[in-house]
């Protein structure tokens, strides 16, 4: 009905128009067009609608397409994306028809093109027009949450009408359209506890949220819209986590703790622990413990263990069985950081009760006093410097002993007595050490006298009080010249003092010359200084090079004390500019102590002593030489070698054809001192065993035992066998004689036939000394 009044309305003022003379468009009957006039669009609309989601039967008249051309031989075609697949049109009438059920939210218009083409020719008769066709939404969506799934947390004990989340839901239908769009939410699980709003913010509905009853909340949420509309799509869950707050006071686990502990416990020491039950979280538990009941507040404090949330006894003074030994108090535990608008009741007061028993232990002695300190004057043997004194601080009351640890060369000088009465062994020096420092130990002792091993120490500070024992001197080892021909008053030299001895602020020191004859004159001045100046001029150098003026210097110490230090003024050649041009170098005796010249000479006399013994003992020696040699000296320089010899062709040293005569007469009667044979006899070698020599196995070996029998039975005769073993080492050895000749070799018990598992290079010694005897090799 739209499209044909639309149509009947455009026709209408089509003829108004031609009637009041303006360019009417003229129909060609013939199929011919005007020469002279311009064809002109003449579509008689623009645009379609048609509802979506339509029930009945496909297709769905959309509506008509129509020229104003008029003309037989004329159809009506669609062009475009859904033209013949959705929409088709009646080529004859114009007919637009939809060939499928239309969604909105899916398409909500389509654009197709409009044609008018002769049936035979297919030529356009007029111009495309495109048009619109807009589908019209109806109600059909329910609103869909944006998830299906949300998280929120509020605190506990949260006031009434707290937000917690806002949940969205979205309406696919046209919001154009008056209601399709508005959303309605609704809580289906959870509402007892919270609400919702039409803008889909969830509050609180109560003020009694305990996370500690219980900590999560499910709220199942629906959405529809103003029509009622809903779907299993339109729901949504809201999981509300309650944080913790600290709404909860520490209650102890129980009402009474009993403690044992010894009484040598340290201090600061942990001795137990206290327990409380606080279900809040832990960031929320700040718990304070404290002792509101006793007498003992000075004696244990309790500390808490920000971990645990646990108070931690510790002792803040020794504990002494002797003295306590059971403390009693009560304890309250309190959260300082809880918030009072979160509990509906009024706290009380969370207390326990606290017992700790001290057991006895076996503690070492204790000193009186922490540290001792005694003051001894200088030079001063006191019997009794001051007294130390320790006890046994159980109930047994033993002994106590006491001893002086040498912890350093100081200790020696004091001795302590069983009494604890300390006194020096010797006049102390303050100048060597002003200070003494003593570890004094005491120890516990039995009934017999002898210690239990429980033993402490304490440190004696031992000052020595400073005495005037120590003259002035000078100030640094001084060097004086002066020329020659120096003029009377003139200066030589400016000279200090110093002193050993504690200076006094208002030290005073006096200056003089022991000699007033010298060509020196010497003035004091004010700053503890003195000037030494040429009293007459014109020093003889000729005659003395070097003056020693002998300077007193005097303290004003009770009782004063006056030292001699001696002044050498070297006389130097000068130029006329009074340069000095050459000096004798002069040896400084001032400042030379006598404890130095005592030194020095003991380390003369030390290198004279030693240089005495050493002229006697070689004087000793050529007397000895000039006697002659005893026989152990003889035997140590039978034979020399300057070199290492060589081999079997070294026949100017020695012949071992001694070692034959055996061979020919069989051992030999032994020989008197007196009738030596010649050292190194000329003989000849034995020939080789291819040269003829005729030897039973083992003759060798034999002839070396027979030899080496008559070398251990002479010790007077010198050894000629050539063997090379010394019977003695020389007097100077330390090892003594390593020798064998004084043994006898027929007692050994040593089995030599291991040397046959030594190599080839023990095969001579293992035939020699082996149990079975074999013939030596001849090289």
């Amino acid at each position: 009905m739209l499209l044909i009044t639309l149509t009947t309305f455009l026709g209408l003022l089509a003829a108004v128009a031609s009637a009041t003379g303006a360019h009417p468009t003229h129909l060609d009957t013939s199929g011919k067009l005007p020469s002279h006039s311009r064809q002109k669009r003449d579509w008689i609309w623009n645009q379609m609608h048609i509802d979506e989601e339509k029930t009945t039967l496909l297709p769905h008249y959309v509506g008509k397409i129509k020229s104003s051309m008029n003309r037989k031989n004329a159809k009506y075609l669609l062009k475009g994306e859904s033209a013949g697949k959705v929409f088709r049109v009646n080529a004859d009438t114009g007919d637009v028809y939809a060939f499928e059920r239309l969604d909105r939210e899916k398409v909500s218009e389509y654009h197709l093109v409009a044609l008018v083409v002769d049936k035979n020719t297919d030529e356009n008769l007029e111009s495309p027009s495109s048009f619109t066709i807009k589908v019209h939404d109806i109600n059909d969506n329910w609103p869909v949450f944006t998830h299906q799934l949300f998280n929120a947390s509020v605190p506990e004990m949260s006031a009434m009408g707290t937000s917690v989340i806002r949940v969205t839901a979205v309406d696919a239908d046209d919001p154009t359209v008056a209601d399709h769009t508005s959303v309605m939410y609704q809580i289906l699980k959870g509402d007892d506890h919270f609400g919702i709003d039409e803008s889909g913010v969830i509050f609180t509905k109560t003020s009694n949220l305990d996370r500690e009853t219980q900590a999560r909340y499910e709220v199942v949420v629906e959405a529809r819209d103003a029509q009622g509309l809903k779907g299993e799509s339109g729901t949504a869950t809201v999981l509300v986590t309650l944080k913790d707050v600290n709404d909860n006071f520490p209650i102890f686990t129980q009402p009474k703790y009993t403690f044992v502990v010894p009484e040598d416990i340290r201090v600061g020491r942990a001795l137990g622990s206290l327990f409380v039950e606080d279900p809040d979280e832990p960031q929320n538990r700040k718990t304070k413990y404290s002792i509101v009941q006793g007498e003992y507040r000075d004696t244990f404090t309790i500390d808490t263990d920000p971990s645990r949330n646990e108070g931690i006894i510790k002792p803040v003074k020794p504990l002494d069985f002797e003295h306590i030994q059971r403390y009693s108090f009560t304890i309250e535990a309190t959260d300082p950081t809880i918030n009072l608008h979160y509990l509906n009741i009024h706290p009380t007061r969370n207390i326990a009760h606290v017992v700790i028993n001290v057991t006895d232990v076996d503690e070492p002695p204790v000193f009186q006093k922490p540290f001792y300190h005694f003051q001894l004057p200088e030079n001063f043997k006191k019997p009794l410097i001051g007294s130390v004194l320790a006890s046994d601080p159980d109930a047994a009351r033993r002994a106590i002993g006491y001893s002086i640890r040498k912890t350093s060369d100081k200790g020696q000088f004091f001795r302590i007595t069983q009494q604890g009465s300390i006194n020096n062994e010797k006049a102390l020096d303050r100048e060597l050490y002003p200070w003494y420092n003593l570890t004094v130990e005491a120890r516990e002792l039995d009934s017999k006298g002898s210690p239990t091993g429980k033993e402490s120490i304490v440190q004696v500070h031992i000052q020595v009080l400073d005495e005037n024992d120590n003259a002035p001197e000078f100030a640094q080892p001084y060097e004086a010249k002066v020329c020659e021909n120096a003029p009377p008053g003139q200066l030589v030299m400016r000279i200090s003092a110093t002193d050993k001895d504690i200076t006094p602020r208002h030290v005073k020191f006096r200056f003089s010359l022991s000699n007033e004859d010298s060509n020196f004159t010497l003035t004091e001045n004010p700053d503890n200084t003195a000037n030494i100046t040429v009293k007459y001029g014109q020093f003889d150098r000729e005659r003395v090079k070097v003056h020693f003026l002998p300077v007193l210097i005097s303290d004003n110490g009770v009782p004063s004390l006056t030292g001699t230090n001696t002044l050498a003024v070297a006389v130097c050649k000068c130029n006329e500019r009074g340069e000095f041009t050459f000096c004798e170098e002069a040896v400084a005796l001032a400042g030379v102590s006598i404890q130095a010249l005592v030194a020095i000479f003991l380390c003369i006399l030390t290198i004279a002593v030693i240089t005495l013994l050493i002229v006697l003992r070689r004087r000793l020696r050529n007397q000895a030489r000039a006697r002659g040699k005893n026989v152990p000296e003889i035997r140590e320089q039978l034979v020399t070698y300057d070199e290492e010899g060589g081999g079997e062709m070294d026949t100017t040293s020695y012949d071992v054809s001694v070692l034959n005569s055996v061979r020919r007469s069989g051992p030999q009667p032994a020989r008197s001192p007196d009738t030596r044979p010649q050292l190194y006899a000329q003989v000849q070698k034995p020939p080789r065993r291819g040269a003829g020599l005729a030897s039973a196995p083992g003759e060798m070996a034999t002839m070396i035992e027979v030899k080496k029998g008559e070398a251990d039975h002479d010790g007077d005769g010198p050894p000629y066998d050539t063997l090379h073993i010394y019977g003695y080492e020389g007097s100077e050895s330390i090892a003594e004689s390593l020798s064998s000749l004084g043994t006898d070799s027929s007692d050994s018990d040593v089995d030599y036939d291991f040397l046959n598992d030594w190599g080839p290079r023990f095969k001579m010694l293992a035939e020699l000394y082996g149990s079975e005897l074999r013939e030596p090799a001849l090289y």
